[in-house]
């Protein structure tokens, strides 16, 4: 890919994504939603949200990423849901998880 190109695409998906990011507030005022669609599309953020941390806890590539990883996420997971500060939660959830591959677990 040439560095052209490469700057080309940078751009074109920079200016979409701020796009995006500028509909939701400017489309707000013009788009009314019943309370059942909001509810829903933010019980949707929340199930794509936990798919997402599922699928980079529990895989990588296409086999099974081994219990270290997992265990990390979910002290981590813990942690943040107890209001434990960020880089408490950071820390804990990779030290846990280099503690586990360290004795060897997977």
């Amino acid at each position: 890919m040439s560095p052209v190109l490469l700057i080309v695409c940078a751009v074109v998906l920079g200016a979409g994504t701020f796009a995006f990011r500028f509909a939701g507030p400017a489309l707000r005022a013009k788009v009314e939603l019943n309370a059942r669609a909001e509810k829903l599309m933010a019980t949707a953020a929340v199930v794509l949200l936990a798919a997402l941390v599922a699928t980079s806890a529990l895989i990588e590539g296409a086999e099974f990423a081994g219990y270290a990883r997992p265990a990390g996420v979910l002290v981590g997971g813990v942690l943040a849901w107890r209001k434990a500060p960020f880089v408490v939660v950071v820390l804990a959830a990779a030290a846990t998880a280099a503690g586990l591959r360290l004795l060897g677990v997977p």
